[in-house]
């Protein structure tokens, strides 16, 4: 490891849920380049992300803010240009910013800090997917349904395979392109993939790494009727009481999942065997996370959008054997945390910001020594008709929101959350301590009035855009092809001879 500032490169999967993978203890699925990069890194067993759903999560991670703060209250509201990002502190502290692949930004600025984005994104940039908690009874035609595990299996491509080989082979040229640079600035990768969020379909290579045989199934489903309000309000939203499942089809989804977890580990290992080629390993950083989990059949519940375990909890995994010595930490930590240790790795303090923001820093914990112990999570999107907020700490987890019974979950001696233990009468006193600590941290009315008035302006605003001359906010990638491989406006020896790496030997 040089002196200055080390290289970061974060690789984020979509909805890859830690309980499915080989480091967090599933004995099945294959990621051997994930297993590695634990053993040379800091695993956390116990980290969050702030809101189970693509959009807020992110903006999220970018902001170190919640999204009561960031505003980014589903996969439609737009994440403001002028809250400030990881990307904006690094760019500020002389890091070149590098974005490949999905953020799920919504509004007219697509790089909020990136210097370089080198793809679009794989999902819309407009209002369009608004939700209305208006009409809670109306299920929108856009929204996830079980098509994902009636259809599951094999392909040869999709929608999502086109996108993810592509941010791969950008991100991958990219670190190339670095190498061969002359400038000399750290750098900022974030490679963000679209797997293994569904639909379940995944190339037959990576079908064929899992006998169908050895395919575990969910646990044993709770009866609809004996659901919690907000997870019957997800099957309605998902459409999961629309057609039956099948136990073929269930198997099929999960069979799909750890495939695509596989493919997913196969271009994490192709972008740090890269960087091993460019001689840039040692200096770098590498980051492992998801922006939310899978429930995969799970409590008769499929994607996210709840604060369960499956859903809400994240694989985060912080890797460079020159900085951090390789442990585990149990404590628990969000995606909030990245950004003040971000700034942290390259040096800076959290101060820059000039503002406050709602994550700490893991430097403590990548060091080895006491660090926070909690989580804050925030859902505000489909299924929900009022603000549900979640508090992780210790042993427990507190969920709550106002129509709904509260939830209170021992973790330690109930992983699966099979048991509310909100309306136990010697669990009283601390759901009246978490109630009150709710009480002071949100204004949960306000909150939702907020958040109602700002799903109603979004469905005006994209009306009113949807008709006549439409002007897309989508990202449109731009590579000066006059620039590109062999041009007449250099010298054909020289340009060889940069294009080359590592360099030709001296004759």
């Amino acid at each position: 490891m040089t002196t200055k500032a080390p290289n970061i490169l974060i690789v984020m999967a979509d909805q890859m849920a830690p309980a499915f993978l080989p480091i967090y203890g599933h004995g099945l699925t294959r990621a051997p380049h994930m297993q590695a990069l634990a053993g040379s890194g800091v695993v956390f067993e116990s980290a969050y992300c702030n809101s189970p759903l693509c959009s807020p999560s992110r903006a999220s991670f970018m902001s170190g803010r919640l999204p009561s703060s960031t505003r980014v209250y589903d996969n439609a509201a737009e994440f403001s240009a002028d809250i400030p990002t990881f990307a904006h502190c690094l760019r500020l502290r002389g890091f070149r910013t590098i974005l490949s692949g999905k953020m799920h930004f919504c509004g007219p600025d697509q790089l909020h800090g990136f210097e370089q984005r080198l793809t679009t994104d794989i999902y819309p940039a407009d209002y369009r997917w608004t939700p209305d908690w208006d009409h809670p009874e109306r299920r929108a035609t856009w929204y996830h349904n079980m098509s994902s595990v009636v259809q599951a299996g094999v392909c040869v491509r999709t929608n999502q395979l086109d996108f993810d080989d592509e941010v791969a082979f950008a991100a991958e040229r990219v670190i190339f392109d670095i190498a061969r640079s002359k400038d000399a600035r750290p750098f900022l990768l974030v490679a963000s993939f679209a797997h293994p969020h569904d639909p379940f379909a995944v190339p037959q290579r990576y079908w064929d790494l899992y006998r169908d045989s050895d395919i575990d199934m969910p646990a044993r489903a709770i009866a609809p009727d004996a659901l919690d309000p907000h997870s019957r309000r997800l099957r309605h939203v998902c459409a999961m009481d629309a057609e039956p499942v099948t136990d073929a089809q269930v198997r099929n989804a999960r069979h799909a999942y750890y495939g695509a977890i596989s493919y997913i580990d196969n271009h994490l290992g192709r972008l740090i065997e890269a960087l091993r080629s460019a001689g840039l390993a040692e200096d770098t950083i590498v980051v492992l996370t998801s922006d939310h989990g899978e429930m995969l059949g799970e409590r008769g519940l499929w994607y996210k959008m709840s604060f369960f375990e499956g859903a809400c909890r994240v694989p985060l995994v912080v890797a460079n054997p020159d900085c951090f010595t390789p442990r585990r930490v149990a404590s628990s930590v969000s995606l909030v945390d990245l950004l003040p240790t971000l700034i942290d790795i390259s040096g800076g303090d959290a101060q820059m910001l000039g503002t406050s923001i709602d994550g700490r820093s893991l430097g403590a914990h990548l060091r080895g020594k006491a660090g926070h112990d909690e989580a804050i999570g925030e859902y505000l999107a489909e299924g929900a008709i009022a603000p549900l907020v979640m508090i992780r700490r210790g042993e427990f987890k507190f969920i709550r929101s106002a129509p709904d019974p509260d939830q209170l979950f021992d973790l330690k001696h109930d992983p699966d959350e099979r048991e509310n233990l909100a309306g136990k009468e010697q669990c009283a006193a601390l759901v009246a301590d978490f109630r009150a600590e709710v009480g002071r941290r949100w204004n949960l009315a306000d909150l939702e009035e907020r958040v109602r008035e700002s799903q109603r302006r979004r469905r005006l605003v994209d009306a009113a855009l949807s008709k006549g001359d439409i002007r897309a906010w989508d990202f449109q990638p731009f590579r000066d092809a006059s620039r590109q491989f062999i041009r007449n406006s250099m010298d054909l020896d020289d340009l060889e001879a940069m294009a080359r790496f590592p360099p030709a030997p001296s004759s």
